[in-house]
């Protein structure tokens, strides 16, 4: 397996995942497992290519030539284009695995790079995605950009729904005696996450619960202008900036709902697992693969992207108590088993063997 970093180095859907994936994939019987992506994992039998920082020309060479473990018999797991080496010995190509977490260069667009630095990201994505036996996507949204967009073959793409540690993030009841009026919002801060959409629905919620805060979790490029938006809302609005699981943990645990609004380029959303298995329902937008966390639980927390309105209307709606409790959310999330995840990855590498 090769990634970008390690969570532990640096926190992120893609490298919680690559973490979580490669954990589990250690306890499948029958398969020796060795991993890389850069940063320190917490794992001591999990490898590095080096620190997290350093230029990503340099990044990207040394990660090419990190080749000692590919003998014969090997599967390559690749889970971010820029890094990895070539499925390759000096006399055989391996079985080659791509995980499409998301098409890099449109993520790049809308974060406000140059028309010829996304086309250039594209080609090399095109570039490293030629030679890939199966493509492994988390939803049928990113199946259908895979073929839209890259023309990959549908015969070749396999749609694996992740899974959520149910022993990291565990249910805190919630007080009837004194409801919290707190909204989370963990997200990367950037301009495709919706976050700018919930800071113009909020006022709408505070007008309906004056005493309702909102806190939004983590870093990103829109940072600045997020935080400036929010200067006008009478201090109802709190961003913490990075946090570690444990004060995540007890932020959810004060938390009555969780939302995730994002408005493009959404694979799947696991931040909204992970809410589930903290007993607090997450309130999504009909992005991508979001609806996929909570199908079957409750139809009405997906709202339309892009909305303010509607995100507004069922976050009140979710403050005055319409929304389903912390066991039938912890329940839902037990239905994302990692377990479960890592046997379908593990058939698929026997089968291209």
């Amino acid at each position: 397996m090769t990634g970008s970093e390690w969570f532990g180095a640096t926190p992120g859907g893609l490298n919680r995942y690559f973490t979580d994936l490669y954990r589990a994939l250690v306890r499948q019987p029958g398969m020796t497992v060795t991993a890389a992506a850069f940063g320190t994992a917490d794992d001591a039998s999990a490898g590095s290519w080096g620190p997290t920082g350093g230029s990503t020309l340099h990044r990207a060479r040394t990660a090419l030539l990190a080749r000692a473990e590919l003998a014969p018999g090997t599967v390559l797991d690749r889970h971010f284009c820029l890094y990895g080496p070539l499925a390759r010995t000096t006399t055989t190509k391996l079985p080659l695995v791509v995980h499409f977490h998301g098409p890099w260069a449109q993520e790049s667009a809308m974060a406000g790079e140059s028309s010829r630095a996304v086309r250039a990201k594209y080609l090399f994505e095109r570039l490293r995605y030629r030679g890939a036996d199966r493509f492994i996507v988390l939803s049928g949204h990113f199946r259908d950009v895979l073929e839209r967009d890259y023309h990959v073959p549908a015969d070749r793409i396999s749609i694996i729904a992740p899974g959520v540690d149910l022993d990291r993030f565990r249910v805190a009841p919630l007080d009837a005696a004194a409801p919290t009026r707190t909204v989370l919002c963990v997200r990367r801060l950037e301009r495709r996450m919706g976050i700018d959409v919930l800071l113009r629905a909020w006022p709408r919620v505070t007008a309906a619960h004056p005493d309702a805060r909102l806190v939004v979790v983590g870093t990103g490029t829109a940072e600045a202008e997020l935080r400036a938006e929010a200067a006008g809302l009478a201090g109802t609005v709190e961003f913490t900036g990075r946090v570690g699981d444990d004060e995540l943990t007890d932020l959810y645990a004060a938390a009555a709902v969780s939302v995730v609004p994002t408005v493009a380029l959404e694979g799947f959303g696991l931040i909204a697992l992970e809410s589930l298995a903290a007993g607090r329902a997450p309130i999504v937008t009909d992005c991508g693969g979001l609806p996929d966390a909570v199908r079957g639980l409750d139809p009405t927390l997906v709202v339309p992207a892009g909305e303010p309105d509607a995100l507004a209307a069922r976050l009140v709606a979710a403050l005055d108590g319409t929304i389903p409790d912390p066991a039938t959310c912890r329940a839902h999330a037990r239905t994302f088993s990692w377990d479960i995840a890592a046997e379908r990855h593990a058939a698929l590498y026997r089968e291209l063997r």
